[in-house]
């Protein structure tokens, strides 16, 4: 019987599973989304939970836990100061799970880890990319302008009297 015995192995020493959860992991507070395997996916929610929790606590000695684990500083740094503000009033079910597809090679079933974010979050996101989007636009159309002007014209012959 495997009483007291949860986690799944997912195939791998426990050196090389504990590694590739912690670079996962990693990866989900730097990018607030991965694509990953079901299973993998499961066992990385798990600790992405935990490293939250202890982020919203906030304390020196949180933010030493969370080092523990994530060796990236700057990961560290935002998901103190900007993804542990976002579940202030949340107790847990900071990470979603959505399964996408059937993987190519050995139909290993895929789906994406996300962070779960409120409609406020959305929208200003949505609302931040729409800007950024024009502001492109605009650059490119000033650049094409500029080198518009910058060709030379081809000036008619001078004929000859």
């Amino acid at each position: 019987m495997r009483h007291g015995r949860d986690g799944r192995k997912l195939g791998r020493t426990a050196s090389h599973r504990r590694a590739m959860l912690r670079n996962l992991v990693t990866s989900l507070f730097a990018h607030e989304r991965v694509q990953t395997t079901v299973a993998k996916a499961k066992e990385a929610r798990r600790e992405a939970d935990h490293l939250i929790t202890f982020a919203k606590r906030g304390d020196i000695h949180a933010r030493r836990q969370v080092a523990r684990y994530i060796a990236d500083k700057d990961v560290v740094r935002k998901l103190f100061e900007t993804i542990a503000p976002w579940y202030e009033e949340r107790n847990g079910g900071y990470t979603r799970i959505l399964k996408t597809r059937a993987r190519h090679g050995d139909a290993g079933e895929m789906a994406f880890l996300e962070l779960v974010k409120t409609e406020e979050q959305k929208r200003a996101e949505r609302k931040e990319r729409l800007e950024a989007a024009t502001a492109k636009e605009k650059k490119k159309a000033a650049r094409k302008k500029e080198m518009a002007e910058r060709e030379p014209k081809e000036e008619e012959p001078e004929k000859k009297e």
